[in-house]
């Protein structure tokens, strides 16, 4: 823990949750067949096919847990074992450093100018939970 961040952590817990939610909203959006699919899944498609739509389901599942594993790190909730929070964070940071990349490689112009900025901020407040929880 660095104690300078820990004072930190429930607002960037938050502020990471609403991000979330954000991208939740997007991915509802993309499942109901909102021609934005030039801003995610590399930026081929317009309109989501079925098979990319059931991966945006799947993302909000992940988000779920993602956003249960940050507030339970910053101890806002309670409802999974801190020890499994304090690893599964790190976990989360990696995933969203990667997300970074990823979307930097991505061949749709939109998706990076959109993503990786997005990625980058998960990341850093990931971590600022992650050092200071």
């Amino acid at each position: 823990m660095i104690p300078v961040l820990e004072g930190l952590v429930p607002a960037a817990a938050v502020a990471f949750c609403v991000l979330l939610a954000g991208l939740a909203l997007f991915q509802v959006a993309l499942i109901a067949g909102a021609p934005l699919g030039h801003l995610a899944w590399g930026g081929r498609d317009r309109v989501l096919p079925r098979g990319k739509r059931i991966g945006s389901v799947v993302s909000l599942v992940l988000y779920a847990a993602f956003a249960l594993i940050v507030l339970r790190r910053a101890d806002l909730v309670a409802l999974l074992p801190g020890s499994f929070a304090a690893v599964a964070v790190w976990v989360l940071a990696a995933y969203f450093l990667l997300g970074i990349g990823m979307n930097a490689a991505s061949r749709s112009r939109a998706e990076r100018r959109t993503m990786v900025p997005l990625s980058l901020a998960l990341a850093l407040l990931t971590l600022v939970v992650a050092l200071g929880g």
